[in-house]
């Protein structure tokens, strides 16, 4: 049986965790969906580009960390119909250095 059966089964239950478990357990939820969602991205043969908006929770920054990496030549963005867009490749070379 696992988790979601569990709690499905028992409702009602109390369950006593430790903080440093807990912690553990979401961090892992965490980087599965992150490289889930980034999986997800990179399946398809074609180049994916994102809008400033997607990039800012993709990378958990601000719009103006953005202009600065943009300034400093780290993450360029390309103007696709006026509009700024980055890569998905050099947001994935991003994430894998962290």
């Amino acid at each position: 049986m696992n988790i979601f059966q569990f709690t499905e089964q028992y409702p009602e239950l109390n369950i006593t965790i430790k903080a440093g478990d807990l912690k553990d357990a979401i961090e892992h939820c965490v980087k599965m969906t992150c490289k889930e969602l980034r999986q997800k991205e990179t399946d398809n043969d074609t180049v994916t580009y994102l809008s400033p908006n997607q990039v800012v929770k993709i990378l958990n920054v601000s719009k103006s960390t953005l202009w600065r990496w943009a300034k400093q030549n780290y993450l360029v963005p390309i103007e696709v119909g006026g509009k700024r867009r980055y890569r998905m490749s050099d947001i994935n070379r991003l994430l894998e250095k962290r």
